[in-house]
């Protein structure tokens, strides 16, 4: 060290290095895992994922690599580590499978954050009373917007029909060719257990619909909590705090996959911002096909000049009234659901 006021001189410094530290050498290399094993991601909670791997059910927890990558619901992993199941057991999710379907919302229209709310499922139950609490059709639009927006298969569910008259909201419903099942309180459920036969199936509806008392029917042991709709609002509180699948059991006389489902949280919102119009149009291709001669740009809406569904219906090619529910839904994706 420099003997003036202490400090180093640019002759002392030229000879100072600084100690380096003895690490290992950074690698892109990543463990293969060839000794994972698949798994069902059957619900989540607070980051630790249940799965079914083989016979077990088995807590697990998402690892490092993985980032910021969702694993939601319906997921297919790879898993690692303690996969036997045993009370403080805990397993690795090292690898999520290509996901054949992704049912997406947003909070709000204007939020650009998209929310999975559940993945690979193939069928999407739009679960709504007849009465107490009653119909909601905006919001069941905007939900059959995105069921078709992700490709999966419509149903309706209408429950509590010994309240009220069902064909009232068919008759909204029946020019777009959603198959429908009508069930009460109570009631023989065998026509919706035909329908989720196969099926891999989410039910959608806001709280109180009775999605919950559907899934104590259908899985005796699944003992989901049953809420009740307030008098004075109308509605129900949520009582599933959690997406939860649940394979339904083997029904008698039918050979083949009885089907899963997934329980879903009451919904009071249903944001559509991921949704273009010419995604939805392709979910219909009758409708489809006669928008070919359209001007660029065209949203094929009633407000639309020359849209080539307008021309279709004056020359007596499609019918007004599946015209005019299309647009419905094409609006739904911008209109209130409240």
């Amino acid at each position: 060290m420099s003997p003036v006021r202490g400090r180093y001189t640019t002759h002392d410094h030229e000879h100072y290095e600084r100690p380096r530290r003895r690490t290992r050498p950074r690698t892109k290399e990543r463990p293969s895992h060839d000794d994972a094993l698949d798994g069902l991601v059957v619900t989540v909670d607070r980051g630790r994922f249940t799965l079914i791997v083989g016979d077990h059910i088995v807590t697990a927890m998402k690892s490092r690599p993985l980032g910021r990558k969702a694993v939601v619901v319906g997921d297919r992993v790879r898993v690692v580590g303690d996969t036997s199941g045993d009370d403080g057991s805990l397993a690795r999710i090292v690898e999520v499978h290509e996901r054949a379907t992704v049912l997406r919302r947003t909070a709000d229209d204007d939020d650009p954050v998209e929310r999975i709310i559940v993945a690979n499922v193939t069928q999407l139950v739009l679960v709504t009373a007849l009465a107490d609490p009653e119909p909601r059709p905006r919001l069941l639009d905007r939900a059959l917007v995105a069921a078709y927006d992700a490709r999966m298969a419509p149903l309706l569910c209408m429950t509590k029909s010994d309240l009220a008259d069902p064909e009232v909201l068919l008759s909204t419903y029946r020019s777009l060719g959603v198959p429908w099942v009508v069930t009460q309180r109570g009631g023989d459920l065998d026509a919706l257990r035909e329908r989720l036969a196969g099926h891999v199936s989410v039910l959608v509806g806001h709280s109180g619909v009775g999605k919950s008392t559907l899934v104590n029917a259908l899985v005796p042991d699944a003992h989901r909590e049953v809420g009740h709709v307030n008098a004075v609002t109308g509605r129900g509180r949520h009582t599933s705090t959690s997406a939860y699948m649940l394979r339904l059991p083997a029904l008698e006389g039918h050979e083949g996959d009885a089907g899963w489902i997934v329980d879903t949280p009451g919904i009071r919102s249903f944001g559509l911002a991921h949704v273009e119009p010419q995604h939805l149009i392709a979910a219909f291709p009758d409708l489809d096909e006669m928008t070919e001669g359209c001007p660029r740009g065209c949203t094929h809406g009633e407000d639309e000049p020359e849209c080539g569904l307008d021309e279709a219906v004056a020359a007596g090619e499609a019918d007004p009234d599946r015209v005019t529910s299309f647009r419905r839904l094409l609006a739904a994706r911008t209109a209130s659901d409240h």
